[in-house]
């Protein structure tokens, strides 16, 4: 099986290349001149995108080909304040760069819409501002030229008290999203309502490919193994041009289970990998979730070069020998 990592968003090797830089929402407002205030704005996330293809050059030099996107790449987008602003115009330029370059070196790109993006709500406001942020992630992925291949994760939302009754209303607004955005959702199980194996029925019901979190089933397990859900987890991939993708990392401490510690454990990782190459996954994409960011990544690949069964195919994949 061929493996390929990736990391989130920010370096902790490449010094000043934030892709989030921001303003407040306070500071907008208190500048008189709203041309001028949005001006800002748009320069902002002119700079967020130049340092997110400073970090692309950055993965391509460490041959990682997997990255997440920051949902920030455009300060209060959607914000009350700025209702009507459309920055994209003004930003086409630097948007279509980070995608040619993503092109040119067959870069997985993705983005993770934050957790007030919920379709599983029965708040309508809730609802409408989470499909306008899903509209928004398309439009930015659209904006770097991008076809389907780059997605969109979710989770399913909370349970509001009755879980079944949650999980239908996600499969009812799923259902009524624009194709447009329902091609770019994967679903990710979540470390404290919806686990694994009930992340899988919905994405079964709703045809979308699921992201296994390893971290999250473990806090959050069920009553099912990961060896005995992966099989129907890689069928949600079938139909789509790229591998599976799982995301993983390792728990901060006892006291703080579901926080993200600053590494990852490789032996915990390469125990799943070698049951998926097992059960006949051949490609497999890793999205670490690590606090270290791309430092960790290096470590675990240093780490993993050395144990049974495991042979290294570039600064940042290697395949599995069953």
């Amino acid at each position: 099986m061929f493996v390929r990592l990736g990391y989130v968003a920010m370096s902790t090797l490449v010094e000043n290349a934030s892709p989030s830089k921001t303003m407040t929402a306070t500071n907008f407002a208190k500048i008189a001149d709203r041309e001028a205030a949005i001006n800002k704005l748009e320069r902002l996330a002119a700079d967020n995108l130049h340092n997110t293809l400073r970090l692309l050059r950055h993965n391509r030099a460490y041959d990682i080909r997997l990255y997440r996107f920051s949902s920030k790449l455009i300060p209060l987008i959607g914000h009350e304040l700025l209702e009507g602003w459309d920055p994209f115009p003004a930003l086409a330029e630097p948007f279509r760069a980070v995608g040619d370059y993503v092109k040119e070196h067959g870069m997985r790109v993705s983005f993770h819409p934050d957790h007030f993006t919920v379709l599983s709500t029965p708040r309508e406001t809730v609802l409408r501002n989470s499909i306008d942020d899903l509209g928004r992630h398309l439009r930015m992925l659209e904006a770097m030229g991008l076809d389907e291949r780059a997605k969109c994760n979710i989770h399913v939302g909370g349970t509001y008290g009755d879980k079944e009754q949650a999980g239908e209303r996600f499969v009812a607004h799923v259902s009524e999203l624009d194709e447009g955005i329902r091609r770019r959702l994967t679903l990710e199980n979540d470390d404290k309502t919806f686990t694994a194996l009930e992340t899988l029925n919905l994405c079964e019901r709703v045809g979308t490919p699921m992201v296994l979190d390893i971290h999250h089933h473990d806090v959050n397990p069920g009553m099912e193994t990961v060896e005995q859900l992966w099989p129907r987890i890689a069928v949600t991939w079938t139909g789509e041009k790229i591998p599976p993708k799982i995301h993983m990392s390792s728990p901060k401490s006892d006291k703080d289970p579901r926080g993200h510690a600053d590494y990852v454990n490789a032996g915990k990782l390469v125990e799943f990998l070698r049951k998926a190459a097992a059960a006949g996954t051949e490609r497999l994409d890793v999205m670490l979730e690590a606090k270290m960011k791309d430092s960790a990544l290096l470590r675990l690949m240093e780490e993993i070069a050395v144990l049974p069964g495991v042979v290294l195919a570039g600064q940042a994949s290697f395949r599995i020998e069953v």
